[in-house]
Parts: C-alpha cells; structure tokens; sequence
C-alpha cells in the first residue's frame, strides 16, 4: 500500500465521477439560458427552456428506471439461479454481500462462454447481478470474488442510478439543441431576431450565434463527458471491489484472463456494453467503436490495482502473460 490505497482511489474517482456531472449540468444550463434567450428574448426564457428539456429527459427516463433492469436481463438472455445450480457462486454472492453490507441480490446466468458479468438495479433493495457461465467456467474463486466484488460495488455506490441521472441531462441537452437547430432552420428565430434588432438589442443577434454553435457542441462535448464518467464508474467500482476483498491480486488475474479471452458475448450491444465488468464487444469486432469507449483500458485498470500493492506497473505483453498465471 506504499503508493496509493483503495481509500484514496474511491475518493478520487467519486470526485471526478461528480465534477463531471457537474460539468454536464453546467452545460445545458448554459445552452439552456442562450437557446431561451435567443428564441423568447429574455433570461426566462433561457431558465424556462432548460426547464422543459429536463422534463421532457426525466419522463423518457422514468421507464428506464423502474423497468430497465428487468428489460436489459431479458435482452441479455439471463435466468434467475438459486443455490442449487451454482453453489459456490452463491456463496460468493453472499460474503460480498455481506462485506458490501447490502442486501442479497437476485443471481444470474446468461448461457455464453464469453467470460463477463455485469450488475443492474435502481438500488441495493432491487439489484441483480448476471455472471456468464463461462466466466464460471474459466475463474478461480479468488478471481471470481475480485469481479462479484466489482458488480456489488456498482450496486453500493448507486452506479446505475447516478448513470441514469446524467443520461436523462445528456438527452435534455440534445433534445434541447435538436428542437432549437430545426427551429432555427425553418426561420423560426429570423422575425424576433430583426424585431429585436429594431429595437437596438444587437445582444439577442450575438446570443442567438453562440446558441447555434452551443447547439451543435454541446450534444457532442456532454455525449463525451458521459463516456468518461462510466469510465470513472469502474474505476471506482475496482477500488472499491478491492475494500471488500482486500485482495487486489484476484481482480488483477480476472481483468488479465477476462482480456486475453477472445470468446465473442453475441448477446452484448452497444445499448448494455457499458454495463458489463469488461467491453463485451472485442476491437476485432466490426461492432466496436475505440473513439466510444465505455470502459477504461485494461492495462490502466489493471496498473491502478498494482499500485495499490507499490508494484511496478505492467506493460502490455506482462499483461497478456498474466492471464496465464493461476
């Protein structure tokens, strides 16, 4: 623990996790304000417009947040298992469970060789957790604690409800800049515009170019944003799996084994690819997208780990050869 400690990493990915979304908030509150200044001619209309937008994002997130975990276990084809057919990874559940101090989640498997797990809830009272046969398969236990310790991290630190809190701002934001652009186009803005340039209000004309610009940036700079906030989220998940297992060396193995692995997860899209221990979607694959990310690189996360412990950080072939080690 000479370099860093799992305290110290949780710390400093909450803060950026948070900075971050405050990041988002601050943009569409700017875009907000110009998109309602430069239609409607006042402030008001700026605080108004913000206003509908996040309304309009809550209502389309609504569903998602009652039912989106029932629809994503579905699509991922995953069955509810009890003691009786997987033993030990119940039993594993449970002592992390405990050492996360959160109540048992529901427990399932997707029938894939394709080693990967991933955690779904609104909360620790309504989680469930699906781990793939072949990451049960190909696992120790230690390996096995290190990923169910990860997944119940997301649970305990409320990963999903906070992922969804800042997709509902990111699509206020682009609904926001999508109404405002074709609105633009179709002239809508052209007659309060000139009225207002009669009048000598040239600050509405200036107002109204920074709104077109922000309309076009910001969906795209909040989209970026988001990426780098799930990015953050497993980073965090990983510290915080290591304060329950006090063992970084078994997720160190799993993050290695899990990489190196080169079984494709066919249920896996880019909708859930966020949502899994590691991107389900291979760089071999004609679905993947680098630029996209949804998780941080595999060596990054695994030298994070490393310096929990003082180890020299690993390069890319230590890593691969890692996978190997038992």
């Amino acid at each position: 623990m000479a370099r860093s400690s799992f305290y110290g990493q949780i710390s400093a990915n909450k803060r950026n996790s948070f900075l971050m979304a405050a990041a988002v908030v601050a943009i569409l509150c700017v875009l907000g304000f110009a998109i309602g200044y430069a239609v409607i001619g006042t402030p008001a209309g700026g605080v108004f417009a913000t206003g509908l937008a996040l309304a309009v994002g809550s209502i389309s997130g609504i569903g998602a947040y009652f039912s989106g975990d029932k629809l994503v276990l579905a699509v991922s084809g995953a069955r509810q298992i009890d003691e009786t057919e997987a033993p030990q990874l119940m039993n594993v559940v449970r002592e992390m469970a405990i050492a996360a101090n959160v109540p048992m989640p529901r427990v399932h498997i997707i029938d894939d060789t394709a080693p990967n797990a991933f955690a779904t809830g609104r909360d620790p009272a309504h989680a469930s957790i699906a781990i793939t046969s072949g990451l049960l398969e190909k696992l120790d236990r230690e390996e096995l604690q290190g990923v169910i310790g990860h997944e119940l991290s997301h649970v305990r630190n409320f990963d999903i409800r906070f992922a969804l809190i800042v997709g509902v701002m990111v699509g206020a934001i682009a609904i926001l800049a999508d109404f405002f652009l074709r609105f633009t186009f179709w002239g809508g803005v052209t007659g309060r515009r000139s009225s207002s340039r009669e009048g000598g209000n040239g600050i509405q004309a200036i107002i109204l170019v920074v709104a077109i610009v922000l309309a076009i940036l910001a969906p795209i700079i909040s989209r970026f944003i988001q990426l780098a906030v799930s990015r953050q989220r497993e980073y965090l998940a990983d510290a915080s799996s290591v304060e329950l297992t006090r063992n970084p060396y078994g997720l160190e193995r799993a993050l290695a084994k899990i990489s190196g692995d080169q079984e494709v997860l066919e249920v896996a899209n880019r909708g859930t690819q966020h949502m899994y221990f590691t991107n389900p979607i291979k760089k071999f694959e004609a679905r993947s997208s680098g630029l996209m990310s949804t998780h941080p690189p595999i060596l990054d996360r695994i030298n994070r780990l490393r310096q929990l412990t003082g180890e020299a950080p690993l390069g890319s072939a230590e890593a691969a050869g890692l996978a190997g080690l038992e």
